[in-house]
This record gives C-alpha cells, sequence and structure tokens, in this order.
C-alpha cells in the first residue's frame, strides 16, 4: 500500500506568532516536505494546482520536476489537476514531459476545481464543469494514445492531425486517478476507464465517504475492469501528533481555529468526530486509519494534509517523521495482513504498466467500450 503527503500549498499566517510565509517560502518549504517524505520511507508526495491566493502551486508540474531531480524513489502526484481549465493538449504535453525527467515516478489526479472565479479567468464556465471534465478527459486519453489526432468537441478548437511531443515514456501513459469530493458523474468516470477514484474525504463523514467509494466501485465492476473489491480507491486524511492526545491538541487547536477553510466553524473536538482528521498519539492515528478500511473496503493509497493552515516548516517536517517512523510501518503491515490476495496492495505504477505489456487495457482510449465490442462479437 502507498503512503503519502499532499499540500494544497496554501500560504496561511501563523495564528501562534502572527507571521506569514512569503510566497517563496512555502514554495521551499513545499519542496523540503517533499523531500522528508522520501527520507522518512514515505512513497507519494502529491501537489495541489491553484490559481488563486492564498495557495502558490499554480504549476505543479515545475515543481515536481524540481522535485524529481531531488528524489530518486517517491512517486510524483498531484492533489488536483484541473480537467476543466486546463488545455487536455498542454496536460498531456507536460506531463509526458514530467514521466521523462521523473524517469517514469509518476501519475496525477484529475479533479473539476470547485473555485468559481477561476473558470472565467480561464474562458470556462463553472455551470459546464462536468461535461468540460468528461470531453476533455477522453480527448487527454487519446493524445497520451495516438500519434496523428484529428478531433472536434465543444469546449476548445479542433484539432487536425495533431501529435502531442514528447510521447509518454515507454508509450505507457501515466496512471489516472480521479478526485472528488461529492460528484458522482467522476465516479463513473473513473469507473468507464477503469481508472482510480481518489475521495479528499478530509471535509467529509464516513456515511458520505462509503456512498461515493461504492459507487464507484460497483461501476468498475459493471465495465468489466475486475471485481468492486478490486477497484482502485485512495483516501485522504488529516492528523497531528503528540506524545498524550492533550498536547496534541493544546498545540494544534490554534491552527485549526484559524484555519482559511474550517476555521470559526465546528470545533476541533466535533470535527475530529465528523471527519478523518485525527489529533492525538501516533496510537490513535494508527487505530483511526486503519477505521477507513472497514468504511470503504481494503484500498490503496493514503496521502495525508499535514502543512496546511500556516503550521510551521519545522513542526510539519517533526510530523512527517513521527509519520514515516512510527506510524506507517504500523499501518503497512496491519493492511496488508488483512487485504485478500486477489485484492491489489498497489495502484498501477509505470514499471508495471510497462511489463504488462502494449496488450494491456490502460493502452487503450476506451477499455470498457472495447471489452464490450469484443464481447458483441
Amino acid at each position: 500500500m502507498q503512503f503519502g503527503i499532499f499540500s494544497v500549498g496554501d500560504v496561511t499566517m501563523d495564528p501562534t506568532n502572527g507571521r506569514t510565509p512569503s510566497e517563496a517560502e512555502r514554495i521551499q518549504a513545499m519542496v523540503r516536505i517533499a523531500l522528508k517524505a522520501e527520507e522518512v520511507g514515505l512513497d507519494v508526495f502529491a501537489t495541489g494546482e491553484h490559481h488563486n491566493p492564498p495557495f502558490v502551486p499554480s504549476s505543479p508540474t515545475t515543481m515536481l520536476g524540481y522535485i524529481a531531480a531531488k528524489t530518486d524513489r517517491l512517486a510524483l502526484s498531484t492533489a488536483t489537476t484541473l480537467i476543466t481549465t486546463n488545455d487536455p493538449v498542454k496536460i498531456a504535453e507536460d506531463f509526458a514531459m514530467l514521466q521523462h525527467l521523473a524517469g517514469g515516478r509518476v501519475d496525477l489526479m484529475m479533479g473539476r476545481g470547485n473555485t468559481g472565479p477561476v473558470y472565467p479567468w480561464f474562458g470556462k464556465d463553472i455551470r459546464e464543469g462536468v461535461p468540460l471534465a468528461v470531453e476533455n478527459y477522453h480527448l487527454l486519453r487519446r493524445l497520451w494514445r495516438e500519434r496523428n489526432i484529428n478531433w472536434e468537441g465543444k469546449f476548445r478548437t479542433p484539432l487536425q492531425g495533431f501529435t502531442a511531443t514528447p510521447a509518454p515514456l515507454d508509450d505507457t501513459p501515466p496512471f489516472v486517478w480521479h478526485g472528488s469530493i461529492r460528484s458522482p458523474e467522476i465516479a463513473e468516470q473513473a469507473a468507464y476507464y477503469g481508472d482510480g477514484f481518489f475521495h479528499n474525504n478530509i471535509f467529509w463523514n464516513a456515511e458520505h465517504t462509503r456512498q461515493m467509494v461504492t459507487l464507484y466501485r460497483r461501476r468498475f465492476e459493471h465495465y468489466g475492469h475486475g471485481a468492486a473489491e478490486q477497484a482502485i480507491v485512495g483516501l485522504g486524511g488529516q492528523v497531528f501528533m503528540a506524545e498524550t492526545e492533550a498536547e496534541a491538541k493544546r498545540i494544534f487547536r490554534p491552527y485549526f481555529d484559524n484555519a482559511p477553510v474550517y476555521g470559526h466553524g465546528p470545533s476541533l473536538e466535533d470535527f475530529t468526530e465528523l471527519t478523518p482528521l485525527t489529533v492525538g498519539t501516533p496510537e490513535q492515528v494508527i487505530e483511526r486509519t486503519l477505521g477507513f478500511a472497514d468504511n470503504v473496503g481494503d484500498y490503496q493509497r493514503q496521502l495525508f494534509l499535514m502543512d496546511h493552515a500556516g503550521l510551521p516548516l519545522e513542526l510539519v517536517l517533526e510530523q512527517i517523521e513521527i509519520l514515516g517512523t512510527q506510524v506507517v510501518p504500523v499501518l503497512r503491515k496491519e493492511f496488508e495482513a488483512r487485504r485478500p490476495a486477489h485484492v491489489p496492495s498497489d495502484p498501477p505504477t509505470h514499471t508495471s504498466l510497462v511489463a504488462a505489456g502494449p496488450d494491456d487495457p490502460h493502452r487503450l482510449v476506451e477499455p470498457a467500450r472495447a471489452r464490450m465490442l469484443a464481447e458483441k462479437n
């Protein structure tokens, strides 16, 4: 099973001292966090994509390319690649280039984005978010799998005899996750193509998370990619740890109370009861995280948000140290002990997809449609 860190890259004042890091400091902090993740044995670092203050990661492939040059093993991903406001041609070329530079240590998570003003900045309409996601992603799949494309759709200019360059490394497109917190259409999209589904459940209760993941699993099986329990699932999470629960809450409370997203809302205690946020000891984090599989079934990727709400870098690095040395080794052992043999431990990687060969369904634009046509004939 893969464990890692995702960052949304917010620039937030530290409520304990009133200091706000500069954009330069925040960008460098994200790099330090990624390097620390590899140092302590985590598997993945994922960055968000935002084009509005108070966030800095507007160019994920630039950041991930830089991190790739400084790491050897870490898988590099996105916590959202905006499939709606980005041009699919640019996504295809940027991530293929990153694949080559990172030696294949790349996947990405598609998302619609829920910041309304961003859509018109890029000439799009948020009311068309789902149709944009559907059309743009289908074009992206073609760009990564076909060398000469004639295409016409609703949301961008037509393509005639177009070839995206460079081609994916080893002619193997990166594995794609579809991230959604509330859109069943996106879960359906992930299932149709046999891609991964990442439910970033950091703001949602267990019932909602189970409903979304169950929908994806059921439709994954419907489209013939495997049994429902074999579908590729990832979850988000938030933790803050100390030697005692009381100490963890004492340190974390001012950051929680003033967080730009959920601050000044539910109490820390209410929020930890309703969502996956765990503030306590490493043992409590282990127990709570293991419970996620009881809710959604055995899954393949767990990413933690740990650098939000103005937490200073040194404190974040300490948290990642605890996560990598005290928490994740136990989670790996316990998750694998309960996992049935026919359920994948890890999501597909570049290495596994190359090994699967040129006839693997991953290399098809629409594997579900191809399968149905074959069965019909």
